[in-house]
């Protein structure tokens, strides 16, 4: 879930930015240090978060709100409590008073977790084994069953599949929108693993095939969960 931290203090953009951080489902943007600042953001790539602070210089985090024609899901972040009722008629999704307690913040971004799974449409029967990509000239349709991991570089991503690699322009989210929730897992911010493909995992890095792939700490606690349900124990 990618986000951005709209705060005009720097220490506030800072303690936010860890609590992101330390959340594996979190993916941090961008930090903005003004409306105009994430307004540029917006424009530029989908967000799908935002941390808003509401007392900011030039344009209050309020008005920016209610100027933005497509809203991403909202949290408010202040030092002013009394600012609330203004925010949850704007549909905020919450509303963190600083200084903001990790155990809050979970909560909060748990929220936006679960709207956004709400929110995120099936795919139509008998059209989810595959997808397409651009390849060169022209298009390569992959199966679900044939990809072994995705990973994303700064301008293109690249599938190895049982057949072969393919390169394409296409970013990692628009990939990981096609893939089917359970059999692929992030395992860091440029990798993506089909699941049944995984054949060790060190406590820092996964074996699929030849290939050995960094676990980050933010993604590792999925990880394990996983695991844990297939574990055979005595």
């Amino acid at each position: 879930m990618r986000c951005i931290i709209v705060d005009d203090e720097p220490l506030a953009r800072e303690g936010i930015a860890l609590l992101v951080k330390d959340t594996g489902f979190l993916e941090l943007a961008a930090e903005c240090s003004s409306a105009m600042e994430a307004n540029t953001i917006l424009a530029q790539q989908h967000i799908d978060l935002l941390f808003l602070d509401i007392e900011m210089p030039r344009v209050r985090g309020i008005d920016f709100l209610k100027s933005l024609p497509v809203k991403p899901m909202v949290i408010i972040t202040t030092a002013y409590p009394n600012f609330a009722l203004e925010g949850f008629e704007l549909n905020v999704l919450d509303y963190l008073v600083k200084p903001i307690t990790p155990d809050r913040f979970l909560k909060a971004v748990n929220r936006a977790k679960e709207l956004m799974a709400y929110k995120q449409p099936a795919a139509p029967e008998g059209d989810g084994d595959y997808f397409f990509i651009r390849a060169g000239n022209g298009y390569e349709k992959i199966a679900y069953h044939e990809i072994l991991y995705i990973e994303a570089t700064q301008n293109y991503s690249t599938l190895y599949t049982t057949r072969a690699k393919y390169m394409t322009l296409t970013t990692m989210r628009s990939l990981e929108a096609q893939l089917p929730a359970g059999r692929f897992l992030r395992i860091q911010k440029s990798y993506i693993v089909a699941v049944d493909k995984i054949q060790s995992f060190s406590g820092t890095e996964i074996v699929i095939g030849n290939d050995k792939l960094p676990v980050s700490k933010n993604y590792k606690d999925e990880l394990m969960k996983l695991i844990d349900r297939k574990l055979i124990r005595k």
